[in-house]
């Protein structure tokens, strides 16, 4: 594939279509043409006046598809879409594609500070072009459809490009900026380690291992449960090693249907199948020189894994469509939150594969196996997402941190992050307390109930009426967490809303809490 520079050589000259010749090249990626770019015109035109109306339909796409768990919030989503339709598409109208690019660039690296993910960030301009189709129906058919498909591919390649770069250097001047009291020391020593936080015997253990594997470029397997970090761990080996300056690129194995994954892993030949109106590359050719992440191997169908195994094998693979195999070299590095042995005897994971991948298998401990890292994570996320949506947080409360310390922690890392940009969502104090956590998070601070009320040595024989015990109950519940409704309603069993009902029965709101 030429460089971006190279691809776009010729994109300076006018769209000039009186000569067959004009017609014919240059050639946009080897994908698409001036021929194509001026299909696109009307199009184009189009796009700029009803750009709100397509934004609008664009952003309830994007809202649907990903749902709580998305990025950009709608007026952030217009702020920077809105702009970058009307630019890009005038671009196009004047047939400068170097201005084209340009734009497309920025927006890459906009949506990698912003800390939209790259899988959504991808996803998002499928629905981009969704979008355009369901707004302008009546003008994509025919070849104004194909030329979209192929200014959607060039756009896919140079935003993806774009957006590598700049989360490396997003991430590397973070990483100086939280590392640099460490940069000299050992694996063995230190508790920041390209990117991942810990300094327990595991973690650091861990540490040595990755620069182990960094140092040489046999494909390997990373163990870990959910929310461990093993994308974190497969970039920490990539950056160890020699392919450092190539490309990582990573495939979440789960996030797609089987029947596609080969295609992305090994692209496809025009005509190979309906729809594949050019040639895509794959992700093999895409990881060129560098490192190519499978995370969730175990989710790929048995019929893959055989064609990755030769891949691995043969050092080559064979795009579908095609008859003749391309040599690759890409180191793999594979993932699972299954045990691999368990995988193997359910039919997840093939044996022959796993052979190949078990001389080299890294193993993550789950959070709760390195507990005494927490409050470094913490102070790490609170940081971290400080900078991101530039609320000044001082820290986290002690009873809090001691409720996330007691914790087990299912979601691992992940959830930890979740719950303290969750405090940062709908906190508003300057520490993180026990109201701002969701409520696993503290629940086992308060792990036991108040006892059953013992009646057997009152005086006379005499037992509180049912109103003084509840009122004793509930008074008792604010006092042991502190005047902590949250966490009393927990304690006791109760919704908030039927606590805040006792305290006005019982008038219970100046309880003191000594």
């Amino acid at each position: 594939m030429p460089s971006n520079d190279a691809a776009c050589a010729g994109a300076s000259r006018s769209l000039d279509l009186s000569s067959d010749d004009a017609r014919r090249t240059p050639r946009y990626f080897h994908i698409m043409s001036d021929l194509d770019l001026d299909q696109l015109r009307s199009l184009a035109k189009t796009t700029v006046a009803r750009r709100r109306e397509l934004v609008s339909r664009f952003y309830r796409n994007y809202a649907l598809s990903f749902g709580d768990a998305r990025t950009l919030s709608e007026p952030e989503f217009v702020q920077l879409f809105e702009p970058a339709v009307e630019q890009s598409k005038s671009a196009l109208l004047r047939g400068d594609f170097d201005e084209y690019r340009l734009h497309v660039t920025h927006l890459g690296e906009s949506l990698a500070k912003r800390g939209m993910p790259l899988e959504e960030a991808v996803a998002t301009l499928q629905l981009y072009k969704e979008s355009l189709r369901g707004v302008f129906a009546e003008e994509v058919s025919g070849g104004v459809d194909a030329a979209l498909d192929r200014l959607a591919q060039v756009r896919v390649l140079l935003m993806m490009s774009a957006y590598l770069q700049s989360h490396s250097a997003v991430s590397g001047a973070r990483l100086v900026a939280r590392q640099s009291e460490a940069a000299n020391l050992p694996p063995a020593a230190t508790s920041r380690f390209h990117g991942l936080v810990g300094g327990a015997p595991d973690m650091r253990q861990l540490y040595q291992r990755i620069q182990a594997a960094g140092a040489v470029s046999c494909n390997l397997l990373v163990v870990g449960e959910s929310g461990t970090g093993k994308e974190l761990v497969a970039r920490a080996i990539h950056e160890c090693g020699p392919r450092r300056g190539k490309p990582f690129v990573a495939l979440n194995c789960a996030a797609l249907p089987k029947d596609l994954i080969e295609s992305e892993l090994f692209g496809y030949k025009r005509g190979a199948f309906s729809g594949a109106t050019a040639e895509h590359l794959g992700l093999f050719r895409a990881a060129e020189g560098g490192t190519l992440f499978l995370d969730e191997i175990t989710e790929m169908d048995a019929a893959t894994q055989s064609k990755l195994l030769r891949a691995l094998q043969e050092r080559a693979i064979r795009p579908v469509g095609s008859t003749q195999e391309q040599p690759v070299d890409v180191r793999v590095i594979a993932s699972t939150n299954r045990d691999p042995k368990e995988a193997v005897a359910d039919g997840h994971l093939r044996s022959d594969l796993y052979y190949r991948l078990q001389a080299s298998v890294l193993n993550i401990p789950a959070l709760r196996e390195h507990r005494e890292d927490i409050p470094m994570l913490v102070d790490h996320f609170i940081a971290l997402f400080g900078e991101r949506v530039g609320r000044n947080v001082a820290g986290i409360d002690q009873s809090a941190l001691e409720a996330m310390m007691q914790y087990s922690w299912p979601g691992n890392v992940r959830e930890l992050a979740n719950a303290i940009e969750g405090a940062f969502t709908f906190g508003k104090a300057p520490l993180i307390g026990l109201d701002d956590l969701p409520a696993p998070a503290f629940a086992a601070n308060l792990q036991r109930r108040p006892p059953v009320m013992d009646f057997s040595g009152a005086a006379n024989g005499h037992v509180p009426s049912f109103a003084d015990a509840e009122r004793d109950l509930v008074a008792g519940a604010l006092r042991k967490t502190n005047g902590n409704k949250v966490a009393a309603a927990q304690l006791l069993g109760v919704s908030r809303k039927k606590l805040y009902a006792k305290i006005a029965k019982y008038s219970l709101a100046g309880v003191s809490l000594d």
